[in-house]
């Protein structure tokens, strides 16, 4: 398995990736969830004008074939983001999705892919990252835990229409 930066030639081969994860995490909660048609169309402006800048990142892992057919299987998408000016802390790394493609888990690129997050975010600077995860997405928190993370607060949600 090779991990490596996403260049603008990945995209296409991200976005069914991004269909998935859209897809599951709209099962697990519709209303916080509710994607504009097509969100992996418009998630890919987004990528594109993230790849742009040297301080954001996404990673990709892709199989090592002895052809020089090789195939996309992970990827993990984080930005920095500023803190509002009331904080010591200025910024902080935000990861946004991480994606592994169901017959390649469990085999550590998840936590592969973490670690080099970890490790970019480091060399930046940076001295905080955080990230979202839902509730029933146990595998999820579990690896973040023993990736150093720690809950810290709890997004409540209502809906008023």
């Amino acid at each position: 398995m090779k991990i490596r930066p996403a260049h603008q030639s990945d995209i296409p081969f991200i976005l069914p990736m991004i269909a998935k994860i859209c897809a599951l995490h709209q099962f697990w909660d519709s209303a916080k969830y509710d994607f504009l048609p097509n969100p992996e169309q418009l998630y890919k402006n987004w990528l594109s004008k993230l790849l742009e800048d040297p301080r954001n990142l996404c990673l990709i892992a892709e199989t090592v074939e002895l052809s020089s057919c090789s195939k996309l299987v992970a990827f993990l998408i984080a930005t920095v983001e500023q803190e509002i000016p009331i904080y010591h802390l200025n910024e902080f790394g935000f990861i946004h999705d991480v994606w592994v493609e169901k017959d390649y888990r469990h085999g550590g690129i998840a936590r592969q892919l973490v670690a080099r997050a970890i490790a970019h975010f480091t060399q930046l600077g940076v001295q905080q990252i955080r990230l979202d995860t839902a509730i029933s997405n146990e595998s999820a928190r579990q690896l973040f835990s023993d990736c150093g993370f720690r809950p810290s607060t709890i997004e409540m949600l209502l809906e008023l229409m």
